[in-house]
């Protein structure tokens, strides 16, 4: 289910309504819902909205239709607003994890996306990340990461906040999908391409480099994706996290980077993660056809 924020659309605001009253018990484990009509009534919505937000909830793992009985509550309904967290390039790897090459490491300002999934104010500076996942040689998605702003962090989730100070800031300039090129250095206000959509992302091997403060890079480790930072800095920290799929096309700029023409089909994942009621990371994952499966149900 895609992720809200404070301007949650009606169906969310309703979708989160019922999930709240099974995890209150108002509909415990195991009992059937009211009837559309009934409920519809109850809730006071019109019932397409209401069915739209109970297909959400299905798909979500909190009910199921049984022929002849209607929508029951799961016995074992998944935690409100969990999925199992795991990096795109070992979720889609098929254990073989894919490679990242980080293509801009930098700082922007928020966009439309980041306002509305951050909650970002006006004239934040948020950390921006694309990367490219291959495998065996061929570009397999395309990943746009956000952070939260710096200060936001520092209060939510110090550790993350720190893990992302000492990740390396540069970004591989080379041409080929498995990079080969010279390192270079992002620096804030470059911009990166954000504005157009992206795909998925999240890193195993791909060597980049470090920039440092004046310009120079030196050699750093294997390039990883924002979520493997984020998930390697919150053992101690619980997340949650909601995302979106939806289908497109990968465009101009997209196709260029993944090596594929314009017009080809592709799935479009957003994702958010949370600490709490607090988004602290949001990306895009652009996956074309031909990627590695992606798994898509994950709530357990």
């Amino acid at each position: 289910m895609a992720v809200s924020g404070h301007r949650r659309r009606p169906v969310v605001a309703l979708y989160e309504r019922i999930a709240d009253a099974v995890h209150d018990g108002t509909y415990p484990p195991g009992s059937t819902l009211p009837s559309e009509p009934k409920l519809a009534a109850e809730l006071g919505v019109s019932r397409p909205a209401l069915r739209e937000a109970l297909l959400l909830l299905q798909e979500d793992g909190l009910l199921s239709v049984r022929r002849g009985v209607g929508r029951t509550v799961n016995d074992r309904p998944p935690r409100r607003g969990f999925e199992q967290i795991q990096p795109l390039e070992e979720l889609i790897g098929a254990g073989t994890p894919l490679r990242v090459r980080a293509l801009l490491r930098t700082v922007e300002e928020p966009t439309d996306f980041t306002t509305q999934h951050l909650l970002a104010p006006a004239g934040a500076e948020l950390r921006f990340w694309e990367s490219l996942l291959t495998g065996e040689g061929t570009a397999a998605a395309l990943s746009h990461e956000w952070a939260a702003p710096d200060e936001l962090l520092d209060q939510v989730h110090p550790e993350f906040a720190r893990a992302l100070r000492t990740a390396a800031p540069s970004a591989d300039t080379g041409d080929g999908p498995d990079g080969g090129g010279t390192p270079g250095v992002a620096r804030a206000g470059t911009g990166g391409g954000s504005s157009s959509g992206t795909g998925p992302g999240a890193g195993g091997s791909g060597g980049t480099g470090a920039g440092t403060a004046d310009g120079r890079t030196t050699r750093h480790g294997p390039a990883v994706s924002m979520l493997s930072v984020l998930l390697g800095a919150s053992r101690e920290t619980a997340l949650g996290a909601h995302s979106g799929i939806t289908a497109t096309l990968l465009g101009r700029r997209r196709g260029e980077q993944l090596r594929r023409p314009a017009d080809t089909p592709a799935v479009l994942v957003t994702q958010v993660v949370r600490v709490g009621d607090t988004p602290v990371m949001a990306a895009k994952h652009m996956l074309p056809t031909g990627a590695p499966t992606l798994p898509i149900l994950q709530s357990h």
